[in-house]
């Protein structure tokens, strides 16, 4: 079978950053297609591959979405849990995207297009403060312990530090990644390792144990920072295309995913010197892109989301430790531009303005629980965490919180209890004017 053309790598636009609000996101395909699929006996053709709901799971896709926030509710064989949704707030303000969220300690943290990191107090989610920059497009946001990390289209990193003083937290900022003098010593130097990225940063991971920040990148580099110092310390050359996404296990083992259509494994060993990171695997993630990265809490399955609307994910081995390829979670009909887990929940944001919440079973196998849907653009970034049920213990629930492209900020609340039978369940949904 002669194997069709395939169009460079290079030529498929990134999601990480984009200017233009105004660009339609048409159907991604995959550079490849799966040839677990029988499309045609013409072996000269091959049609593109559309994503459709997993079998387990009786989700229906209407061919236009809703303008008011919906649930769709799957069932299986009829004895599956209902899981029910409500829209519990939705906000615009006059910030534009919303690129970023993170959560941490009862506060959450949300950054757009403007210079304003606003700050949300948690289970209520009403604005309690605003941390502010001359820089604007906050890209990337991490919270560790009582430092805030954010990263800005200037390619840069600021740092907030949290301070309680008589019942009122405060944040100052402290610092700016890298230092100015850092900067003007390498440019004089000729040395690139403690150089800022060329090109906006796209994701941020935080090893504290380590003292160590990553960044990645679209100039298809990752940056190793020293918190105590603020100084570079490493450059890897991690892809042939721009790093869209990192995530970081608690073993310290690093995981980037590229337009180069890989996620990569690196270790660190400390007797390697100015380059102690090291390529261990590279992951093949069936010829489509990867926009998005996440580890299951417990650090043994990693999900890449693709631009052909595929969460593939690899589990670890119990023995070798190793990772191997579990297969695909279909549902989204375009690209998966952010992912977070927690427990044995996976929830994802796609350019199709929806996002899906998915359950992991424990044999392994995934299962779509929840589709919301409601924004008017694609989501480009989301959080999600457990929220507390005090008057019913059968139930399970998580709160999700989605910022899209239209500029509106959502939370949901998702309802999972124990059933005989499933129904399709509506969802409320109101505006908090600012």
């Amino acid at each position: 079978m002669k194997p069709t053309e395939e169009p460079p790598i290079m030529n498929v636009p990134s999601f990480a950053i984009r200017e233009n609000h105004n660009i339609e996101f048409l159907r991604s395909i995959s550079l490849r297609q799966d040839t677990s699929e029988n499309f045609s006996e013409n072996p000269s053709f091959t049609p593109p591959r559309l994503s459709t709901p997993i079998a387990l799971s009786a989700f229906s896709l209407t061919d236009s979405q809703p303008l008011t926030p919906s649930l769709h509710s799957p069932q299986k064989n009829n004895t599956s849990a209902i899981t029910t949704c409500k829209c519990i707030m939705s906000v615009l303000k006059k910030d534009g995207q919303v690129l970023s969220i993170a959560v941490s300690e009862g506060t959450a943290y949300t950054g757009s297009d403007t210079n304003v990191i606003r700050i949300w107090k948690l289970p209520e989610f009403t604005e309690c403060g605003q941390l502010k920059s001359k820089a604007k497009m906050v890209v990337a946001i991490q919270v560790s312990n009582d430092r805030v990390f954010a990263a800005y289209a200037d390619c840069k990193i600021r740092i907030w530090s949290r301070r309680t003083w008589e019942g009122m937290t405060k944040h100052v900022r402290v610092a700016t990644i890298p230092k100015m003098g850092g900067y003007v010593r390498s440019y004089i130097s000729g040395k690139d390792k403690m150089m800022k990225h060329i090109a906006p940063i796209s994701s941020l991971a935080i090893n504290l144990p380590d003292d160590i920040i990553y960044s990645s990148s679209l100039d298809r580099t990752v940056k190793v920072w020293r918190i105590s110092d603020l100084k570079c310390i490493e450059t890897i050359q991690a892809h042939s295309a721009p790093v869209n996404a990192i995530a970081l296990g608690d073993d310290g083992v690093l995981y980037t995913a590229s337009d180069d259509a890989t996620v990569k494994v690196w270790r660190r060993n400390f007797c390697r010197g100015d380059r102690p990171h090291a390529l261990t695997v590279t992951l093949q993630a069936k010829y489509s892109p990867v926009k998005a990265l996440s580890l299951s809490s417990e650090g043994g399955v990693l999900y890449g989301g693709c631009t052909d609307g595929y969460i593939h994910y690899w589990t670890k081995g119990w023995f070798s430790g190793q990772l191997q390829y579990g297969g695909p979670l279909k549902g989204h009909t375009h690209a998966v531009m952010c992912l977070t887990s927690f427990a044995n929940l996976v929830v994802s944001g796609s350019a199709d303005s929806t996002s899906r919440v998915w359950i992991r079973q424990q044999d392994g196998e995934h299962t779509c629980i929840a589709v919301l849907e409601g924004h008017r653009g694609p989501i480009r970034s989301l959080a999600a965490f457990q929220g507390r049920m005090l008057d019913e213990s059968d139930q399970d629930e998580c709160i999700v919180c989605t910022g899209s492209m239209d500029g509106v900020l959502k939370v949901w609340r998702v309802m999972c209890t124990n059933n005989t039978s499933s129904k399709r369940i509506g969802s409320d949904y109101f505006v908090l004017k600012p």
